[in-house]
């Protein structure tokens, strides 16, 4: 029984070792030889097809999570809810109204726990200084919560909330360079980027006259101005790597705002 408990632990730590080595051959591959960055390919229904380079070399998790979670499916079937022309479009996310966060099950098999997760902020306000990406027309980057706006010791927990989300920038804003983790440029397919930008919305609120009140919906809650009538379908999202294996997103614990406030009132209390 010893011998076979002892193989056992052999054979466990070979599969790591064989592990760690492919991994490692494949980034070897990647910087030694002249192999292309990932491309991402999207097809939009009723729109079209827009192809991404991804850059590894300045957001290597940003892209690794991007990677993993398009090539298992995850983005197949969700939709862009926010557009705004000259600007950008959003989407990526598993609500389709900017509330949802990936789960650990969407980017590995066999999870302890499966919960939702978060992954850490490649740009400089987040004090990562390798991506230096600029926010032009084009640029892909991850869409995040600023939890600054409510206090700002909770900035950190906003740079480091971005999840599935992503957005396509369709005009040059120069006041998100450094805030967010821009990892990927337009290739092909600007055209339906700016077909998607321009979708009819629920309103404009620069269309509504004086006095007059946002829509609601069938719950009474306020329509965003910038949510599509009917939302624009991503129909898949595959990412050719040419062989080489990203490996699986670093993550982190998804920031409880809720119960942050709720301990505020208890310390206050108390």
């Amino acid at each position: 029984m010893k011998i076979f408990k002892k193989l056992i632990l052999i054979l466990a730590i070979i599969l790591v070792i064989v592990g760690i080595a492919y991994v490692s051959y494949g980034f070897y591959l990647k910087y030694t030889t002249n192999i292309p960055n990932p491309v991402a390919t999207m097809e939009i229904e009723k729109y079209g097809t827009v192809k991404i380079e991804l850059y590894p070399d300045k957001a290597p998790n940003t892209v690794a999570n991007f990677i993993t979670l398009a090539n298992r499916g995850f983005y197949n079937g969700l939709t862009f809810h926010r557009t705004i022309p000259d600007f950008m479009i959003q989407g990526g996310d598993v609500n389709g109204d900017g509330t949802g966060s990936p789960k650990l099950s969407n980017i590995q098999d066999n999870v302890a726990e499966d919960k939702e997760y978060s992954i850490p902020g490649e740009f400089i306000a987040n004090k990562y200084t390798n991506n230096n990406l600029k926010h032009t027309k084009g640029v892909i980057s991850m869409a995040r919560t600023d939890y600054g706006s409510y206090s700002s010791t909770l900035s950190t927990y906003g740079y480091n909330s971005a999840g599935s989300q992503f957005f396509i920038m369709t005009a040059d804003n120069t006041s998100l360079d450094g805030l967010y983790s821009a990892f990927g440029q337009v290739i092909e397919g600007m055209d339906v980027v700016e077909k998607v930008a321009n979708t009819e919305v629920h309103y404009r609120e620069d269309e509504l006259k004086e006095g007059e009140e946002a829509p609601k919906d069938k719950d009474g809650n306020t329509i965003a101005s910038d949510r599509p009538k009917e939302p624009p379908v991503i129909k898949s999202i595959t990412v050719e790597t040419y062989g080489i294996d990203y490996g699986i997103p670093q993550t982190n614990d998804v920031f409880d705002y809720q119960n942050w406030i709720m301990q505020q009132y208890g310390a206050t209390v108390q």
